[in-house]
Formats: structure tokens, C-alpha cells, sequence
């Protein structure tokens, strides 16, 4: 079993991003997802530097996909879209239908943002040159298990380990919202934020996140417990997706989970006001933790 880093889903420093990158090559994962899903505003990275973290990452024997916008609202974002596909050798995640079609059979990976449910839709997206399909988060492993059973030969399965839940995307930006800005004259606002602003209930419980035109889960996702069950199913790679604090902790942990045969270590407190949660994978409400 393969363990990926997702793309970051935030806006962060320029530094930061190109450290947390240099550290991912040392790091014990196999698959690294670039470029930006969320905000096509959000350029701290330029094509440079995207193209020598990919070099880097590489040269460290890491398999690079590039990840397109799962909202495209703008000509620009269309653009975007189509060089990524055009130059990504067949390396690139599909997270909206524009992105399959522009691909007219390349090969590609299935993103987490496309609904595919069922194994008429599975097939139909192998059909089209998906090689891999990221499940999306609320199918329970029951579903998955079944799709897996049915799915073209050599076709990947990827599920969502580690992370706050996408829940959704908006044509307005809450995070500027939030703060009394327009989308369109935000500031970036969202750098402030590193890990998205946490949204309280009235009784003073975290309940989703604010990331930009995104909304998540509060609590985050943690399926660490569910490795065997995971690859009794049928699964072949789990995607961590980035965080500001203790992500090194979180790829070891996985790490040693993926490859352990008998009891691991115990996973980290989760460094999150929102605590871990699995329910979406046991058929039971998203924010449902087995403990």
C-alpha cells in the first residue's frame, strides 16, 4: 500500500510551501500531488517554482501528479486547466468533467471532486483513461470495497486518510466574507489562515472550516485504525492531505501503520480543535469517531 500527499488545500507562504516541499523529498510517502484546487487567485508559487519542486521530487523517486481547480469559473481558469493537462505526460488529477473531456483519453488520475459513486460511473471514467480513482470522502468502505471489485484491470484505488473532509466549493469566497472583504479585492486574506478558520456551533463545538471558496469538516479525518480493513477492500494508496503542524508526525505514523503487521505506536493528538473523526467510512455521520 502507497501512502500520497494530497495537494495543499491553503494558502501558505511562499517559504513555507517550498520547505514543506524539500522535506517531502526525505519523507516516506510515494506520491505527491501538486498545484492549487481551491483559489485560482492563489499564485504564491509561480511556474518555476513549481516546475523545480516537481524536479526535486522526483529526483527523490517521488511520482508527481498535477492536481486542476475542482471549480472553474473564469476563461482564465480554463486556460490554467488545459496546460496542465497538455503537459503533464498523462500525470495529472481530474477534479472537474472539463479536465476529462480536455483529455480526450489520456491518462489520468480520477480526483475526489468528481461524483463517482457507482460502477457504471467507475467504468465510464476508465472508459476515458482514468488509472486511478480518489474516492470521494463520504463513500463508506462497504461501497468502496464493491466498486473495487468490479473495477477495470489496473485501475488504482486512493482514499482520502488523512485531513479535513472538502465538503464543498461556492462561488463566494467565506473567507473574505468573513472579514468584510469582496472575493474580489480579498487581500488574501486566507494566508492568514494556514489550516482554514474553524466555525463553531452555538454550544461552542467546532463544526466546518472556512479555506476560500471551500468548506470542510472541523474535525479531521484520521484513518489510521482502518489500514487493514483498507487494504482488505481493495485499496491501494492513502492520501494525507497537508496541515500546518505535525504533518512529519502524521507520515511517520502512517508510515509505520501501512507496514506494520501487528500493533503500531499511537497516533498523535490530533493538533486541530476539531479532534479526528472516521464516520463517513463506517456508513455513519462524517463527524462519527470510533475512538
Amino acid at each position: 500500500m502507497k501512502l500520497a500527499v494530497g495537494p495543499i488545500l491553503y494558502l501558505w507562504d511562499r517559504r513555507v510551501a517550498l520547505d514543506f516541499y524539500a522535506d517531502l523529498c526525505d519523507a516516506p510517502v510515494d506520491i505527491v500531488y501538486l498545484g492549487e484546487v481551491v483559489c485560482s487567485k492563489r499564485r504564491v508559487l509561480q511556474r518555476g517554482d513549481w516546475t523545480m519542486v516537481a524536479y526535486a521530487l522526483e529526483a527523490a523517486g517521488k511520482e508527481v501528479v498535477w492536481s486542476t481547480l475542482a471549480l472553474i469559473e473564469a476563461e482564465s481558469e480554463v486556460s490554467a486547466m488545459t496546460r496542465i493537462v497538455d503537459t503533464s505526460a498523462g500525470r495529472f488529477e481530474a477534479n472537474d468533467m472539463g479536465a476529462v473531456q480536455h483529455a480526450a483519453g489520456r491518462p489520468f488520475v480520477a480526483g475526489p471532486h468528481l461524483n463517482i459513486y457507482n460502477e457504471a460511473t467507475l467504468q465510464l471514467m476508465a472508459a476515458c483513461g482514468a488509472r486511478r480513482w480518489v474516492a470521494p470522502v463520504e463513500l463508506p468502505l462497504a461501497t468502496i470495497a464493491a466498486l473495487g471489485k468490479t473495477r477495470a484491470p489496473g485501475l488504482e484505488i486512493e482514499v482520502f486518510a488523512y485531513g479535513r473532509l472538502p465538503l464543498a466549493f461556492s462561488a463566494r469566497c467565506f473567507t473574505a466574507r468573513s472579514q468584510n472583504r469582496p472575493k474580489d479585492d480579498c487581500g488574501f486574506i486566507c494566508s492568514d489562515y494556514p489550516d482554514g478558520i474553524t466555525l463553531y456551533s452555538r454550544d461552542d463545538q467546532p463544526f466546518l472550516t472556512l479555506n476560500g471558496i471551500q468548506t470542510q469538516s472541523a474535525a479531521v479525518q484520521n484513518l489510521s485504525p482502518h489500514v487493514a480493513a483498507l487494504r482488505s477492500a481493495g485499496v491501494d494508496i492513502l492520501r494525507l492531505s497537508p496541515q500546518s503542524q505535525d504533518f512529519p508526525a502524521v507520515i511517520r505514523a502512517f508510515r509505520d501503520a501501512v507496514d506494520s503487521t501487528g500493533a503500531v505506536a499511537a497516533f498523535p493528538s490530533p493538533a486541530l480543535p476539531g479532534g479526528y473523526c472516521d464516520g463517513y467510512l463506517r456508513g455513519e455521520a462524517g463527524i462519527g469517531h470510533a475512538g
